[in-house]
C-alpha cells in the first residue's frame, strides 16, 4: 500500500482537529451524562467506520477488510481497557467532573505511545521476519493467561507504579479541582490527579503490548495499523462514560478477547510459513467470537441495570476544601515575578 506523505499529514491533521474539538467541547469540568457519552461514542464510531469505508472504496476490499479487522480488535480490547480505568478511577475516588481531563490526556498519551510502538514493530518486522514467531507466541500465551485469569481484577492500591510515584514525587493528599500540579508554601507538589494520570498511561502501555502484535496479525500495512489504532482509541474517553457503570454485565468479554488473541496468534503463526488465512475468514471469526461473548454476557445478566463500581469506604485521597484551594500560590506566575525581581 503506497501511502503519500500528504495522506499521512491529512490523517494526522484530522486526528489533531478531532482532539481539539473534543477538548473545546469539554473545557469546563462537569459530569459527563450517559446521553452525552452515547452521542460522542456514536460520532467516534462513525468516523472510524467512515474512514474504513473510504479505505475499502479507494484501495480495495482486501485492505478495507484488514482495516476493519484491526479496528474491531482494537475496539474490543479498548473495552477491557475502559473497565480497568473504571477500577482505577473508582479506587482513588476521582470526582466524576474531573475524570474527563485525566482520560483526555490518557488518550493523547496513548496515541503517541502507540504510534511509537507501531513504528518500532514495523521496523522489526521489516528487518527480522522471525519476529513474527515471537509475536504469535506472545499472543497465544497472553490469550491463555487472560482465559485462566478472567475472573481476576486489578488492585490499583497495590500498584508498584503508584508506590514509586509517591516515593519520588512530592504529592498532596487532596484533589484541587482539575489541577495536576499546585504550589504550596513555595513548594511545587503533584496532586493525586497526576498520580492517577500516570497509572492510566501505564495501563495503556500494558494494553498496547497486547494489541499492537494482535493487529499486525491481520495487516502488515503500517498506515492501516496506525489508523485502526487511532480511530479506535479516539473514542475511549466517551466509551468510558458510556460503559463504566456496565462493567458487571460483560461477564464473558474477557473470554471472547482471550479467544480473539489466540485466534490471531494462530493466524500469524500459519502466515509465516504454512498458510495464509483469508482476511474475510479472519474478520468473520473475530466478529463471531466478539458477538457471541457480548450476547452471552448480556443474556446472562439480563434485567440488571447500570450500577457504578463500589467506591472504597476509606478513599486514599480527599477533595480539598475551597479554603485550601484558595490558599494555594500561583504555579507559574511566582517564577515570573522572581525572575522580574532578579532583572530589576
Amino acid at each position: 500500500m503506497d501511502v503519500p506523505s500528504l495522506l499521512w499529514l491529512t490523517v494526522l491533521g484530522l486526528i489533531v482537529g478531532m482532539l481539539a474539538v473534543d477538548l473545546f467541547a469539554h473545557r469546563r469540568a462537569h459530569v459527563i451524562a450517559v446521553r452525552e457519552a452515547a452521542l460522542w461514542s456514536a460520532v467516534w464510531v462513525a468516523v472510524g467506520v467512515g474512514f474504513g469505508a473510504w479505505v475499502w472504496l479507494a484501495h480495495g476490499a482486501e485492505l478495507g477488510q484488514q482495516y476493519f479487522a484491526g479496528y474491531l480488535i482494537e475496539k474490543s480490547l479498548a473495552v477491557d481497557n475502559v473497565f480497568v480505568w473504571a477500577i482505577v478511577l473508582t479506587s482513588f475516588a476521582v470526582p466524576r467532573e474531573y475524570q474527563h481531563r485525566v482520560l483526555f490526556l490518557g488518550v493523547l498519551g496513548a496515541l503517541v505511545l502507540r504510534g511509537a510502538f507501531i513504528a518500532g514493530g514495523s521496523a522489526l518486522i521489516a528487518s527480522f521476519g522471525w519476529v513474527l514467531y515471537l509475536f504469535a507466541a506472545f499472543l497465544l500465551v497472553t490469550g491463555y493467561r487472560m482465559l485462566r485469569r478472567r475472573d481476576e481484577h486489578v488492585d490499583p492500591s497495590r500498584s508498584r507504579t503508584l508506590r514509586l510515584f509517591r516515593r519520588l514525587v512530592p504529592m498532596t493528599d487532596a484533589y484541587h479541582g482539575q489541577r495536576f500540579v499546585v504550589r504550596r508554601g513555595g513548594v511545587l507538589l503533584a496532586t493525586p490527579l497526576l498520580a492517577v494520570l500516570v497509572l492510566v498511561e501505564v495501563t495503556d502501555v500494558v494494553f498496547a503490548v497486547d494489541s499492537i502484535p494482535a493487529i499486525f496479525a491481520v495487516t502488515d500495512e503500517p498506515f492501516l495499523v496506525f489508523t485502526a489504532n487511532a480511530f479506535a482509541i479516539l473514542g475511549l474517553r466517551a466509551m468510558y462514560f458510556l460503559l463504566a457503570d456496565l462493567v458487571h454485565r460483560f461477564v464473558y468479554l474477557k473470554v471472547g478477547l482471550a479467544l480473539v488473541l489466540m485466534w490471531v496468534g494462530v493466524k500469524m503463526l500459519l502466515k509465516v510459513d504454512v498458510l495464509y488465512v483469508p482476511t474475510t475468514l479472519s474478520l468473520a471469526v473475530i466478529v463471531t467470537i466478539l458477538g457471541v461473548s457480548i450476547a452471552a454476557s448480556l443474556r446472562a445478566t439480563r434485567g440488571q441495570g447500570r450500577r457504578a463500581l463500589e467506591a472504597p469506604a476509606a478513599p486514599p485521597f480527599r477533595v480539598a476544601s475551597d479554603e485550601e484551594t484558595a490558599a494555594l500560590e500561583p504555579v507559574w506566575r511566582r517564577r515570573s515575578r522572581e525572575r522580574a525581581g532578579e532583572v530589576g
